[in-house]
């Protein structure tokens, strides 16, 4: 038990500082109407080769899932949490996706949130329904 506990520190050490770094550049990377404009973008990649499609939503969907466990963590540990949570979500394809996302979005906090990560990177602030 006593074991964990230094494996633990390094976990949230390391969660917390991945957090720092990859949610905001993640955050910068997407366009501004994206969350008006991504259902276009799904649709038109699960029309491609099978194979390829199957491909991108294996990879999408295994970095969109440890990035939402990783924000479920950061929920108990230092780190961005519902942020890390939500691009871990706009990575994956799932049913409901288009629902839960819109639910979530929909906070005022976490519209304040990504929209000031925006502004201190220079690009515009997102667009909402």
């Amino acid at each position: 038990m006593f074991g964990m506990l230094p494996l633990l520190g390094m976990f949230s050490l390391a969660t917390f500082i991945g957090s720092l770094i990859a949610v905001p550049w993640l955050i910068g990377r997407m366009p501004s109407d994206y969350f008006l404009t991504h259902w276009q973008k799904v649709d038109a990649r699960h029309r491609r080769h099978p194979v390829v499609a199957l491909m991108i939503l294996v990879v999408r969907n295994g970095f969109g899932l440890l990035l939402f466990l990783a924000g479920v963590a950061m929920l108990f540990l230092p780190g961005q949490g519902l942020l890390t949570m939500l691009i871990g979500i706009c990575l994956m394809d799932f049913p409901g996706k288009r629902r839960t996302l819109d639910r979530l979005v929909n906070i005022p906090s976490l519209q304040r949130g990504l929209n000031w990560i925006r502004r201190k990177q220079g690009k515009g602030e997102f667009v909402f329904g």
